[in-house]
């Protein structure tokens, strides 16, 4: 179990009832006091920095705040960790500091008892850009030599330093997993014979030779002392343009070559290492796409699935993910095409901003916009980073990038600073455990930001319930969060990112469970605004499980005025609940809910409903039913109607 350094007090609800004396046969019972969610808080200004502010209180009182709905019964991926890589450069200058001091910046990275409690590393197999010297592998013999029994295969480059860092890792925190990936196999197996670009030789010789190399690989770390949990083929394979550090193209038949030989191998070995496919970006990049060969184009924006079309696909067991072109909604899609593997978002960079005073503040945002909330809202069980420690050059690094930024700077004093990367993972991987699973909460913001609050939710193995948030204004965003009956307001300052904690249940003991909405459709009247501001507005967008989009009506409420949903079959639902979201001010004057089970038959379940504020609730019977339908009753002509999101529930 993961213990917080600022562990919130564990707090009940309900009553305590407590025995007074036999003589009297009397009983005096006291309120619990309410459960409150612990807060803590970093701002893109640096004012507050994981700072602990203490906690906000939750009541049953009605709020006219934009309320987060909190729902523990809804679940999602169950989360693996947060981390970065030690990689060739951090690991050199992490050996510039002495060693007290180098113990205690660990120990600030990775202890779970008052450092960031970092658990996920993505190590590197060899050199990559961020070198201290040059490229490297484990087996690099002299040009026109080859070396297919791996007999002068060895680890001895990783000994000084970056193994001894790994085994304090993991020493600090028991929970460490490690992902490992290639950026070049040797050059005596590729087409170049050379680290830099190319590919592997077409040669089932050479994919035999390479999956041996990567299962020495696994083996020499374990005699190390450091267990491999998984491993990909090669680090961003559609990268063609790698001429001043290694790289490989490698088509996905090539991938899931090696595959079909790694995985027989590793059974053969007792190993329980797991293979990770692709490793690249959400969406292919721009410049990928235009150098792709003619014998790769089937893998444009298709390549992890052309190799699960393989026989590949048996020895599999997820996706890993790159953040440097597309969004993280493509790994939303790709979980609706597989839904049984797991997805991880393996690394991202963070990079000096064009003036370098505004690089804590511009990371911070786009990092918890986009990693800490966006990654884990779509699916990744990981959040990691690239880079553990860099210098204050952004080094040492040998071509590729010199911009991207580390977790922590060393300075050439031996000042260490923990960067913004530092703080927006700490905001998750201090409060969310292992083995954490994430639950259902609206969220109205976006990646691209939209100017709402984006949030992202997870229950503890010990019932904790974790919600981080994120106000993506410049200014100061009151923002409700409630579970069950219970709520609480709280005004996070402008560009900072929130976790709150609490312990209570609050759910109750018998939870209304919300219904999945996939599948479910919608129609309107009106179909949605003829304005040019708003004509995405339409119906699909009310049940499209996604708050930050919605239905408006794109004129004044009218009677007649109608939005219906079809659920695809009939459900045993007992309460409806129409959600403006972020538009709180366009909720219904007054309505009447129907519902029907053929779509012709309709009986009245609300037949005077009056709009209050965000939500509009039908309380069913629970008897089965597949069409619910809305209908305004009385007219605003200043005030549109939208719904950003449907939400049903069932016993």
């Amino acid at each position: 179990m993961r213990i917080s350094r600022h562990r919130s007090v564990r707090l009940g609800v309900g009553f305590l009832v407590a025995a007074a004396s036999a003589a009297t046969g009397t009983v005096a019972s006291a309120v619990a006091p309410a459960p409150s969610a612990h807060v803590w808080i970093t701002t893109a200004d640096g004012t507050d920095k994981l700072a602990d502010l203490g906690t906000v209180p939750f009541s049953t009182a009605s709020t006219d705040v934009q309320t987060v709905v909190v729902d523990p019964t809804q679940t999602f991926q169950t989360m693996t960790g947060f981390g970065g890589s030690i990689t060739d450069a951090s690991a050199s200058v992490l050996y510039t500091l002495p060693a007290a001091q180098r113990a205690q910046t660990m120990a600030a990275l990775f202890s779970p008892h008052g450092g960031d409690g970092l658990d996920y590393l993505r190590q590197p197999i060899g050199g990559t850009d961020m070198v201290a010297t040059g490229p490297y592998t484990y087996d690099d013999v002299a040009a026109g030599q080859t070396d297919y029994s791996m007999s002068q295969f060895s680890v001895a480059h990783d000994e000084t330093q970056i193994l001894p860092l790994l085994r304090e890792a993991e020493r600090l925190n028991p929970h460490l997993q490690i992902m490992a990936s290639p950026w070049s196999p040797p050059a005596w197996m590729k087409d170049s014979g050379s680290l830099l670009s190319g590919r592997l030789i077409a040669s089932p010789q050479i994919y035999h030779a390479y999956a041996l190399y990567l299962l020495k690989f696994i083996e020499a770390y374990r005699a190390q002392g450091v267990d491999v949990d998984a491993i990909t083929m090669q680090n961003e394979p559609q990268d063609r343009h790698t001429d001043t550090y290694p790289g490989t193209d490698m088509p996905s038949w090539q991938e899931a070559a090696v595959i079909e030989d790694l995985g027989p191998m590793l059974k053969a070995a007792h190993l329980h290492t797991e293979i990770f496919a692709y490793d690249h970006n959400w969406s292919e990049a721009s410049g990928d796409v235009s150098s792709t060969p003619a014998d790769e184009t089937a893998d444009i924006d298709d390549y992890p699935q052309q190799v699960l079309a393989t026989p590949a696909a048996k020895w599999i067991s997820g996706v890993a993910f790159h953040c440097y072109s597309g969004d993280p909604s493509a790994m939303t899609a790709f979980h609706a095409q597989y839904p049984n593997l797991k997805i991880e978002e393996t690394e991202c960079s963070g990079s000096e901003s064009s003036d370098p005073a505004n690089t804590f503040s511009d990371t911070l945002k786009w990092h918890a916009r986009n990693l800490e909330i966006g990654s884990t809202r779509n699916w990744s069980s990981t959040v990691v980073n690239w880079d553990l420690a860099l210098n204050a050059d952004n080094g040492p690094h040998v071509g590729g990038c010199g911009t991207c930024t580390g977790i922590v700077t060393v300075d050439a004093d031996g000042t260490v600073t923990e960067n913004a990367e530092y703080y927006a993972l700490g905001q998750l991987s201090r409060f969310v455990q292992p083995g954490a699973v994430r639950i259902g909460s609206t969220s109205f913001g976006t990646t691209g930001w939209n100017g709402e609050v984006e949030d992202v939710a997870f229950r503890n193995p010990d019932g904790q319930t974790v919600l981080v948030a994120h106000n993506e204004n410049d200014n100061p965003q009151a923002v409700a969060v409630q579970e069950g009956a219970w709520r609480f307001t709280y005004t996070l300052p402008g560009d900072s990112v929130a976790t709150f904690v609490w312990n209570a249940d609050l759910a109750g003991p018998h939870p209304l469970r919300q219904v999945d909405p996939s599948g479910w459709t919608a129609t309107a009247d009106p179909s949605g605004p003829t304005n040019s501001c708003c004509t995405g507005d339409v119906a699909a967008n009310a049940v499209d499980a996604d708050a930050s989009t919605r239905f408006s009506t794109g004129e004044g409420q009218a009677p007649g005025q109608y939005l219906q949903v079809d659920f695809g079959q009939r459900v045993h639902a007992r309460q409806v609940v129409f959600d403006t979201g972020g538009s709180t001010g366009d909720y219904p004057r007054s309505y009447e809910v129907q519902t029907s089970t053929d779509g012709t038959h309709w009986s009245t379940a609300v037949a005077d409903g009056v709009g209050t504020g965000q939500f509009a609730t039908a309380n069913l019977s629970g008897a089965p039913v597949r069409y619910v339908r809305i209908t305004l009753t009385a007219t605003d002509a200043n005030d549109w109607w939208s719904v950003a999101d449907v939400r049903a529930y069932t016993s």
